[in-house]
């Protein structure tokens, strides 16, 4: 039968097996949900750029790191930060995967094995976490008219793929500026269109994004019966 999962393991560690087997079937195996909950990521790829070269991907994929960071900037400790984002449903109990970049290093490996065709694993992306961000680096970085955001990118040149997962200082000039609070998103870069983003605006109260993520797979169903 068809298969839709919102699980980024299969994806990360089976993906060309996988879709191979479905298509042995002539069934097919889709992801959408696998990386910024409902957004078309993997589709808008797919179905939008057709035969497009991606050279390299550029984003915020955590929100829970990134909701951190934005209060730390409005004058919250890191561990105040972090019981918030832990108050609201947004950060495990143990934070660890969020905030040492394990979840956006994933979901930087799934982009990369799908829309760059070449396999990759978090273990290869290497993340450096949020934990070593302090009070001060974040006044003086407010202070130059900068903000520190966890960046997720990868880069693909001359057929090899460079990936990582940091926090950057950005600029007002950059599209991940103004994402604040909750919001994620992905910019990508092509051969044919140079800059697309896609963004996803903060939701007040957002709690994990159970609906987004529902969303994600109940397209995938549709476009697949289609």
């Amino acid at each position: 039968m068809h298969t839709i999962t919102a699980n980024k393991g299969p994806v990360v560690h089976g993906y060309r097996e996988l879709t191979a087997l479905a298509k042995s079937k002539g069934k097919m195996f889709r992801f959408e949900s696998t990386v910024l909950g409902g957004a078309p990521v993997f589709s808008v790829m797919r179905e939008a750029f057709p035969l497009a070269e991606l050279s390299s991907i550029k984003g915020i994929f955590n929100a829970t790191t990134n909701v951190i960071l934005s209060r730390m900037e409005n004058g919250e400790s890191y561990d105040e930060a972090l019981k918030y984002a832990q108050s609201i449903g947004l950060a495990e109990t143990d934070p660890t995967n969020d905030v040492d970049g394990w979840d956006a290093a994933i979901k930087v490996a799934a982009l990369v094995t799908v829309l760059m065709d070449t396999p990759m694993t978090p273990q290869q992306v290497n993340p450096t976490g949020i934990r070593g961000i302090t009070p001060e680096m974040i006044a003086n970085a407010k202070a130059e008219g900068r903000r520190y955001k966890l960046v997720c990118s990868a880069e693909k040149v001359d057929g090899k793929v460079t990936a990582s997962v940091a926090p950057q200082l950005v600029d007002s000039s950059s599209p991940l500026y103004g994402m604040m609070n909750s919001s994620t998103g992905i910019t990508f870069r092509t051969d044919v269109i140079l800059d697309y983003s896609i963004i996803l605006s903060e939701k007040p109260g957002m709690k994990g994004g159970p609906v987004e993520t529902a969303y994600g797979l109940f397209a995938d169903f549709v476009n697949i019966v289609k």
